[in-house]
Order: structure tokens, then C-alpha cells, then sequence
């Protein structure tokens, strides 16, 4: 393997937000992407890198990123894919040997298993990765990877926890709970205050699946998820692990929390609630990140925490789930690893990724990077400084397991054994179809 030092940029980018111009041809259609190919050549000597990127919302970031590599390494020319239905499109690429030289995924559950089937490049002894924040390499490393290999590198990440309103708390003399009993302190003393304590939004079945996740992700600590699968079909109350047996707290304690929430939240949405937040309807919201720009952008001035939800009895053992919103991988036979490797190491330094999550309301995966004075990044940041997050639960369940569902049911009828049953029967069903019986 090549040695490489991470490049200095010689001119950092100001942080001013700038307005940018986009071309028709930066997004298009998998049909495109089948015929242009993974690299072809440019002229003369200027290679061509496909990238693959699955980020809406990113696209004039990475057009203006893209622009600013290019004006510094004239020899390659960077072709940005941008489509919508990434994991299906990767897959179809990948079966037709047609792997993007770089390639931007959500890190869920599918890129674990792409990971795991040895599609994606080592990056095991790339400088690049030293500055990388460990726990968030942590993260990755337990959606799967092929054997000994690093196969890729966290980028920007969010953060699910519960959102706040720090007005709210401020005014009515209330602190960040750091124990259970502490939040449902503050529920009564908001509910008391004639304020409502959370806005429930059960009308789309994923929203129950943000706090499933925040409490869920307790009792699967200690490998929960791998002892789960070690089990395999034999899955159920009677198990050494299961959902019937490891998960009763954290549905009651989810089911807890819905009670504090306003009437009618069965038929509420995702943008009712926030909404509903951004003009200091409700003190809290159970969601993550993601929804502070939705809420910003019906109310600019609303101050936006959050906290991660306080289900240990230490609060020493508090832990923030957190997902890497967007992870950086590449081929893995891609005929231009140098060039794409230049652009990585672009990616990842300091001042551009500094930037980039910036616009997009992320935390920055490199150590040392300054994060946006935005209330609820900064209210986030220690926990990435410490180390203290863990990755999402439901990334470690297999997608034909209708866990949404199955949450929002739960959360409708508060039926705990029958929601807990009905999981270790899922996982058993897709068990016994995928893991081998062992004589």
C-alpha cells in the first residue's frame, strides 16, 4: 500500500454561507448511471471519479466541495451521482461490476451487510483514518465489515435524543435530567406548570422508532445483538437472551413517556410535532437531530437542545445513539484508488468538513474539528468528545422484521409481553431462513 500523508489545504474556505448554482446534469437516474460506468477517462491525463452520492440535501455542499478539489488537482475531475433510492442502487450497480470509485451511504444496516460481503476498499492503514473519532469507527465496526478490515470511514454524524426547549426549561427553573426518575420529575412539574411535556406523532409508525432506539439501546449493550444471533431460531422467553427477556424496561419506560404526550398524538405527524415545538406548543420532542432544521425553519429563533434519554440509574452511564449519517467508502477494485484516495483525504480535512456539517446540522467525524455554535450541536458535543455514544438498535434488526410496526402497535396498546413475543417470533422466522443448523 501506497504511503500517503494528509495534504494541508493551502487555502482554507471561509465559513460563510454562500449561495450556490446547480447544474441539471449533478443528479441522475440509475439508467445514466449504468451506461456512463464506475471511472472513464478524462482528457489527457485527468482521471474521472464517479461519485456516488445518496444525500439530497447535499448535493450543492458536495457540488461546491467538488468545484474547490478540482481547482486544486487539476489531473482529476470528480462526476457526482446523486439518486435517491441509494441502497437499491448500489446493489444494482455492484451486481453489475460497476462499483462508483467513491461512494457516500447512510450507515444502517444494508451497508453492514455490503460491508460484510467484501465490496468496499480496506482503509486499515490510511492516515486518513487516525483522525477519525474511535467511537464513531466503534459504530461502524458493529453494523459488519469484511474480516480484519476497516471498510469505512464515518464522516458527519447525528444525534437521537430527546429535544427540548431550553426557554422552557430556563423559565420554569428545571435542569437537563440525568436519571429516569429525573425526567419524569420534569414531566410532572411541566404538566403542573400547564405545559405539555412531549408531542407524540404516532400518525407515520417510524416516529415511535427514535425513542424505541434511545431506550432500546441499554439493554443491548454487552452484545446483545450478537448473542442474539449466536441464538438463532431457538429465539424466545425461555432463551439465554431475547427480546422477551432483555427489552420489558425499555418498552414500560417508552410507554411511560407517551403518557406525558398531548391528546390525540396517535394521529399526529412528524411535521405536526415539529411544528407544534418551533412555536413553543410542547416543552420536548422525542426525536433526534435531523428535525432541528424542519423546526428552524418555521421558527429561526426557537433554542433547541438535547439530551440523551436517562434510562441507567448512574448517570455515569448515560449513552447517546448516535448514527453516522454519512460514512465515505470506495470500490474496492477501483483501476484509481491514488485519485480516489486524493479526494477522501480532501473530504476529510478539517476546514471542509467543518463546513459541511455545518450546513447540515451534523457533528464531524474528525477529532479536533469545531463544531457549529448551533444550541443543539453544542448540546451533543460532549458526549462525541467522551466518547459515550452507541449506534442505532434497529440497524442491528433485519429489515423484513416490521419493527416500526410493531412499536406503533405496541405504543397503541401498551401490550408489552405480546410486543416483545412477537419480536423474538420475527427474529426466529428470519433466523431459521438465513443461519445454518449446526448438527
Amino acid at each position: 500500500m501506497t504511503d500517503r500523508t494528509i495534504r494541508p489545504n493551502p487555502r482554507r474556505r471561509p465559513h460563510a454561507h454562500r449561495r450556490r448554482t446547480i447544474g441539471a446534469a449533478a443528479s441522475v437516474a440509475l439508467g445514466a448511471l449504468l451506461l456512463a460506468g464506475c471511472s472513464t477517462p478524462g482528457d489527457g491525463d485527468v482521471v474521472t471519479l464517479d461519485f456516488f452520492q445518496f444525500k439530497g440535501e447535499a448535493l450543492e455542499d458536495f457540488t461546491q466541495i467538488i468545484e474547490d478539489f478540482e481547482a486544486e488537482n487539476p489531473d482529476i475531475r470528480v462526476v457526482q451521482n446523486q439518486v435517491a433510492d441509494a441502497d437499491t442502487v448500489i446493489r444494482t450497480l455492484l451486481v453489475k461490476n460497476r462499483t462508483p470509485d467513491v461512494i457516500t451511504l447512510n450507515a444502517n444496516g444494508n451497508f453492514g451487510r455490503l460491508a460484510q460481503a467484501g465490496v468496499f476498499a480496506d482503509f486499515s492503514d490510511e492516515p486518513v483514518l487516525d483522525t477519525i473519532n474511535p467511537a464513531v469507527q466503534e459504530i461502524l465496526a458493529d453494523l459488519g465489515s469484511a474480516e480484519g478490515e476497516v471498510n469505512g470511514l464515518g464522516y458527519v454524524n447525528n444525534a437521537n435524543g430527546i429535544i427540548y426547549n431550553q426557554d422552557i426549561f430556563e423559565q420554569q427553573g428545571l435542569e437537563v435530567p440525568e436519571t429516569w426518575d429525573e425526567l419524569i420529575a420534569v414531566c410532572e412539574q411541566l404538566q403542573a406548570a400547564g405545559i405539555t411535556p412531549f408531542y407524540g406523532t404516532l400518525a407515520e409508525n417510524w416516529t415511535g422508532l427514535p425513542s424505541f432506539n434511545g431506550l432500546g439501546a441499554y439493554p443491548a449493550q454487552d452484545d446483545f445483538f450478537e448473542r442474539l444471533r449466536a441464538e438463532g431460531e431457538k429465539v424466545g422467553p425461555d432463551a439465554e437472551v431475547s427480546f422477551s427477556k432483555d427489552y420489558p424496561q425499555a418498552l414500560e419506560q417508552q410507554f411511560e413517556l407517551f403518557s406525558y404526550a398531548q391528546e390525540g398524538y396517535r394521529g399526529r405527524s412528524y411535521d405536526d410535532g415539529n411544528a407544534a415545538f418551533a412555536n413553543g406548543e410542547v416543552a420536548m420532542l422525542m426525536q433526534g437531530i435531523w428535525a432541528v432544521n424542519p423546526i428552524k425553519g418555521v421558527n429561526p429563533d426557537v433554542r433547541a437542545g438535547i439530551f440523551p434519554y436517562p434510562a441507567a440509574d448512574d448517570p455515569d452511564e448515560r449513552l447517546l445513539v448516535s448514527g453516522v449519517d454519512v460514512v465515505v467508502t470506495m470500490g474496492k477494485d477501483t483501476p484509481h484508488r491514488d485519485e480516489a484516495m486524493r479526494f477522501i483525504e480532501y473530504l476529510f480535512q478539517e476546514d471542509v468538513i467543518e463546513e459541511f456539517a455545518a450546513s447540515q446540522n451534523m457533528v464531524p467525524s474528525v477529532e479536533g474539528a469545531e463544531l457549529s455554535d448551533d444550541p443543539a450541536i453544542q448540546s451533543v458535543a460532549p458526549w462525541f468528545e467522551e466518547g459515550r455514544i452507541t449506534g442505532f438498535i434497529d440497524h442491528q434488526i433485519p429489515p423484513s422484521i416490521p419493527l416500526a410496526q410493531i412499536v406503533q402497535e405496541y405504543l397503541f396498546t401498551g401490550d408489552t409481553e405480546s410486543a416483545l413475543a412477537t419480536l423474538d417470533r420475527e427474529w426466529s422466522k428470519v433466523a431459521a431462513r438465513t443461519i445454518p443448523v449446526e448438527n
